[in-house]
């Protein structure tokens, strides 16, 4: 069985095509500038070398038509016709309340994702955009929808509700969501069968650390709860994201810098974080280098990131009475031994203690928390594609 999965932005479309028969990813790719001038798509079949095609891309309709003929290539394709695509699998931001799983697309599935799309107006659009898209250009392929939101609708409600007036709850449906869902149950699934254990035994937390970063706490291989909360500005300092935050900062910017709430919230969203701290970038590779060169504000930064993520690790270990596991996962949580020396030093009092050999390893699944260690410590390269994969496959078997 041949799965197409797709990730979907406003002007963008990550693929790949990935044979679930051993699970080997066939090809996958990058359309970028979808709708603008310059428009492109880069195409690496595997074993083979990347290829850029630029050519016009008016909306997501041409960009999935696109990959069809670079999936079909007589040189660089992997499939001798669209006919060997079983079904397509997409990544979908919000779900809502409507969805604690995966589920085939359907009119009434759409219905229920434009009903959510007000919560995430920056992501469902787009992967809506790319729903009909592919109905368009394969109207006799099975779809699936994979959200972000579905592994954290497990939360007990003392975890999801704001405390605010309750009928704005029921009125509004304003809660915690949470984010990155698919990849915090990738990797606390993972981290079970590396340490030989079944889930269900395990209280495992799990650090998404990448340019937008959030942490899960995972009791039995249930969410029970997690950082990023009604939308992905909640919890830890991020790239450009300010996190955790007193609510009335927003009216009191407003009132200072003369903006409206929606500037306000842009300020939050897209010029704070860790660039906004240091006015150095909202890389996290460039704050390291700019704070191991001396720049007091990049340390600060990292140093105010640092603390976010263990702060949140400390918490979830109370939230859950206890701890197995401490996952670290993303860009800079696989990539970054600092990253992740930092964040366990706090977390002594659980009886974790880090080997510096192990950690300094980079890339693949390691175990890099010491042999007499209470808490492992562990380095999990997510897979959210196999993750929609997966999903996919299951509804279409």
């Amino acid at each position: 069985m041949k799965i197409l999965v797709l990730n979907c932005g406003s002007s963008s479309l990550k693929y790949q095509l990935i044979d679930m028969d051993g699970e080997n990813v066939l090809a996958k790719g990058l359309c970028e500038r979808i709708g603008i001038e310059g428009s492109n798509l880069a195409h690496s079949p595997a074993g083979g070398a990347k290829h850029t095609v630029v050519s016009p891309m008016e909306d997501h309709s041409d960009a999935i038509r696109l990959v069809m003929d670079a999936l079909t290539d007589p040189e660089r394709g992997v499939i001798a016709s669209t006919g060997e695509i079983d079904a397509i699998g997409h990544r979908v931001v919000h779900g809502g309340e409507a969805f604690a799983g995966s589920v085939a697309i359907t009119d009434e599935v759409i219905k229920a994702i434009e009903d959510v799309s007000g919560l995430a107006p920056l992501h469902n659009p787009p992967n809506l955009t790319g729903i009909a898209a592919c109905k368009a250009v394969m109207p006799n392929v099975p779809q699936a929808a994979v959200f972000d939101t579905a592994f954290h609708q497990s939360l007990p409600e003392k975890a999801y509700l704001y405390a605010i007036p309750y009928e704005l709850y029921e009125k509004y449906k304003i809660r915690r969501y949470g984010f990155h869902g698919t990849s915090h149950r990738y990797v606390s699934e993972r981290a079970a069968a590396m340490l030989g254990k079944d889930a269900k035994d395990l209280k495992i937390i799990t650090c998404h650390l990448g340019n937008g970063g959030s942490v899960a706490a995972v009791d039995g291989g249930r969410s029970v709860d997690t950082s990023m909360g009604f939308t992905p500005l909640e919890g830890l300092a991020m790239g450009t994201r300010s996190g955790d935050i007193d609510a009335a900062v927003i009216p009191y910017i407003m009132d200072k810098e003369g903006v409206s709430a929606g500037g306000a919230v842009s300020i939050l969203n897209k010029k704070s974080g860790v660039l906004g701290l240091s006015g150095v970038s909202s890389d996290f590779r460039d704050i390291e280098s700019a704070a191991d060169g001396g720049n007091a504000r990049a340390r600060a930064a990292l140093d105010v990131f640092l603390y976010r993520v263990a702060k949140y690790v400390g918490a979830y270990a109370a939230a859950m009475n206890g701890v197995d596991a401490v996952v670290f996962t993303a860009g800079l949580g696989e990539n970054s031994a600092q990253t992740r020396k930092a964040v366990c030093s706090y977390l002594g009092f659980l009886g974790l203690t880090v080997d510096d050999e192990r950690n300094a390893q980079r890339g693949g699944e390691f175990v890099f928390s010491t042999d007499g260690s209470k808490v492992a410590a562990l380095t999990i390269p997510t897979n959210e594609e196999i993750v929609i994969a997966r999903d996919t496959a299951e509804l279409f078997a």
